[in-house]
């Protein structure tokens, strides 16, 4: 590769955290990591050795993949100079792995670092930092007093032992606290380590309080430096969670562009992301052309290659032949909507919306809408159930990019109407916005997921509060821009309507996604069934969809899902 072309290849790459690969023939030559991808292939121009030099000039081809940290980064280039073993990289001669924190499966788990998993625990990371991991945990057992001791110690225990008198263990051993209440605590830690960070930051943030106000400044000192390393740990330490049982774990990102999609891949094995691959495919017509993709990709990609233990999915995929298929094969499908699964989703996705070929999206819808660049655009969606669990979202894009942390979702009055719906929204955003209650800057240009009725809808919301932002929409059925003005029709290949169409299909994933976790909390007819508690009726309806889809399940189908019995299986069928 000439100098030109590196530099050339260098301005289409993404300014994020992630790695980068450069490739001949279809062969890895080398695997780097960055904190950002365009400089630091860049760099490549000026080849620093005579090896780099020579590396550059055999590849044709630069991959990359993004991450959400640099901490990702570093770990993804270990597992993929592992699987690779890439001719230019210094090999690793050793197959050291990272620590993880594993929650052990005995009745009364015990909470530990570990390089080597327990088959039937649940594995938390990797994680790149031993020692902030070691003081996260020693802070988690402070607050919620899980053991540490191993199974030769807590058997046959009379009295406690030291950790419990150093406030360290609640002492399950010696029944000093009840296996419910225990397990009630192992919950919270689970809730901390998937991604909710108050389950342990608020404890530790309110007895630092207490403890300086009492005067006892290195107490509070202390907890604030473990604060900070809780508040660290939970931004990101580790690329994945998964369950022993689920060794295998494949990740699914969809964006689609025009008449084509691009299908992104991450595979994690024992948990650690070792790979990720992009495919283009076809994007058919319809409503909804996501789970059709979804559905296309899943049997075709798997029809010849091993099916993963889990495969974690943006939305459902919508078609019962694949879901009896994988069911069949004992794959679980999950669509997650929070915690670091739902984490893995939108890295996947975010890969997914990274072109090969970069172009100004925002430029050409500048152009196409005879407007002042759009620099900051906003999406808005509604999802419902026939009314029931109705919510709106409101995505944030800046430059052509999702900006995550100004996402915003809201819940809404339960009706099937769309448009009031869309009108209760918009209102809700404009309000804000005139009120000064809303921290994000005013955006460009707004764009509503539906068509003229949609439209409408969001503009009279506006008018009444006075938020006088451009306002269109994008229509599902035949991509229709619609404008105040009319319609405006932009070609297939158009690089701004490839833009609008990412920020309507990322407004309505997230409407989707917040759609189903409301769903799961609201009353359903399961929630009197004798031996169905919280945890058992979102089970049912992840794997079912709704509760009419519980209610078409066969007794197998049932039994099949984890915790149910044929007793408990009896029951839901009469109930329902």
């Amino acid at each position: 590769m000439e100098a030109s072309s590196i530099r050339e290849r260098a301005s289409d790459l993404p300014r994020e955290p992630g790695v980068y690969l450069f490739e001949a023939d279809g062969t890895v030559l080398y695997v780097g990591k960055a904190v950002d991808i365009a400089s630091r292939v860049r760099s490549y121009v000026d080849p620093r050795s005579e090896r780099v030099r020579r590396m550059t000039e055999r590849a044709d081809a630069i991959d990359f993949a993004v991450t959400d940290t640099e901490t990702q980064a570093l770990l993804l280039e270990a597992n993929l100079i592992k699987r690779h073993q890439p001719r230019y990289n210094v090999r690793l001669k050793d197959d050291k792995s990272y620590p993880m924190v594993q929650i052990t499966g005995h009745p009364v788990p015990r909470l530990e670092i570990t390089r080597d998993p327990d088959g039937g625990a649940t594995v938390f990371g990797p994680y790149t930092d031993k020692g902030r991991a070691e003081t996260v945990l020693k802070a988690i057992r402070e607050i919620y007093g899980l053991r540490g001791c191993s199974d030769h110690k807590y058997a046959g225990r009379d009295r406690p032992c030291l950790d419990y008198e150093m406030g360290l263990c609640t002492a399950p051993c010696t029944g000093e606290i009840s296996e419910t209440a225990y397990a009630e605590d192992v919950e919270s830690v689970v809730r901390f380590l998937e991604g909710e960070t108050g389950a342990l930051a608020e404890p530790l943030r309110r007895e630092m309080e207490a403890a300086a106000q009492k005067r006892s400044f290195e107490r509070a000192a202390s907890l604030r430096d473990r604060l900070a390393a809780v508040e660290a740990f939970g931004v990101g330490g580790g690329d994945a969670v998964v369950s022993n049982d689920e060794r295998i774990v494949d990740v699914i990102g969809v964006a689609i562009e025009g008449d084509s999609a691009t299908v992104s891949r991450l595979h994690s094995e024992d948990g650690k992301l070792v790979d990720r691959e992009r495919h283009r495919v076809d994007a058919p017509d319809g409503e909804d052309r996501i789970a059709a993709v979804l559905a296309g990709f899943v049997r075709q990609f798997y029809a010849d290659r091993p099916l993963p233990d889990a495969l974690l999915l943006p939305e459902r995929h919508g078609d019962p032949d694949v879901d009896r298929w994988l069911e069949s094969e004992g794959v679980s499908v999950r669509v997650p909507g929070a915690g670091r699964e739902a984490t893995l989703v939108e890295l996947a996705l975010k890969n997914a919306r990274r072109r090969t070929v970069a172009s100004d999206g925002t430029g050409a819808l500048a152009v196409a809408l005879e407007i002042e660049r759009p620099e900051r655009i906003e999406g808005f969606d509604v999802s419902h159930a026939g009314g029931k669990a109705a919510v709106g979202s409101n995505v944030s894009f800046v430059d052509g990019a999702p900006e995550k942390p100004a996402y915003r979702r809201k819940k809404l009055e339960e009706t099937n109407d769309d448009y009031a719906n869309m009108r209760r929204l918009l209102r809700w955003r404009a309000t804000r916005a005139v009120e000064g209650r809303d921290d994000r800057p005013d955006p460009d240009l707004l764009v509503i997921d539906g068509g003229e009725g949609q439209l409408r809808a969001a503009r009279s919301a506006l008018a009444e509060i006075g938020w006088e932002i451009p306002v269109i929409a994008l229509a599902k059925a035949d991509e229709r821009v619609v404008t105040p003005d009319g319609v405006v029709d932009l070609p297939d290949d158009e690089p701004a309507l490839h833009l609008l169409q990412r920020i309507r299909d990322e407004a309505h994933r997230f409407a989707v996604q917040y759609h189903q976790t409301v769903r799961d909390e609201v009353s359903t007819p399961l929630d009197d069934v004798s031996g169905v508690g919280p945890e058992i009726r979102s089970r049912l309806l992840r794997r079912f969809g709704s509760v009419d889809g519980v209610r078409a399940a066969s007794r197998s189908e049932l039994t099949s899902v984890e915790g149910i019995g044929e007793a408990t299986a009896e029951s839901i069928e009469r109930a329902l």
